[in-house]
């Protein structure tokens, strides 16, 4: 069964025992985003087709920013795209985006922990959470005995909302943010590659 055979949170509550809130737990970390990429961007949502699809808005709109954040944590995270996450056969699929620890074998080897999962839905946000939920219950998982509030991302391109698990129970941010609103979701994505950063810093990892 795969992540994308889930259809709504509750059902996902439901078969994994994952209890429900609402809060707002996101705080800001004002990132610097450089005129090049504010120009890039702005040319691509005036003249392109930018969420015809999945792929499109992925590509376009979330990639973009993702990556942008991501390069100021490089030296300890690798961003996978489109990568398989399989725990059995009920948790298995390929979650957007995946930010994990950069193994220290380099940077070709997909190596837990896992911190962020990312789903692109086109304003399905509720089967986009559904999905995303089961990844970020794989990754809880696959990362054994490490104790690790791990983040999730569903985006349609121009809203984008968040929320957390931690050990049972799943957390959605009520507020959500906007790519009309740039620096302001700037500000939390990079939060949330903060509070990875500081959880790997705080791990001892064989």
């Amino acid at each position: 069964m795969a992540y994308s055979n889930y259809k709504t949170i509750g059902a996902v509550q439901k078969e994994f025992q994952i209890t429900y809130n609402e809060t707002n737990f996101i705080a800001e970390a004002p990132f610097n985003i450089s005129d090049y990429f504010r120009s890039d961007l702005e040319i691509v949502m005036r003249e392109g087709v930018v969420d015809s699809s999945e792929f499109a808005i992925c590509e376009n709109l979330i990639y973009p920013v993702l990556k942008e954040v991501w390069k100021c944590y490089s030296s300890k995270f690798i961003l996978w795209s489109h990568h398989s996450l399989d725990y059995d056969e009920k948790l298995c699929g390929y979650p957007e985006y995946i930010l994990a620890r950069r193994s220290p074998l380099g940077k070709l080897v997909f190596d837990k922990p896992y911190f962020i999962l990312v789903e692109a839905k086109q304003d399905d946000f509720e089967g986009g959470w559904a999905q995303c939920l089961t990844e970020m219950i794989a990754a809880q998982k696959l990362n054994y005995e490490l104790k690790i509030t791990i983040f999730g991302i569903v985006s349609n391109g121009d809203r984008w909302q968040f929320g957390k698990l931690e050990e049972q129970c799943f957390t959605k941010n009520i507020t959500l943010y906007t790519i009309q609103e740039l620096d302001k979701l700037f500000s939390v994505v990079n939060y949330i590659f903060k509070q990875c950063e500081l959880q790997l810093n705080n791990l001892v990892i064989a």
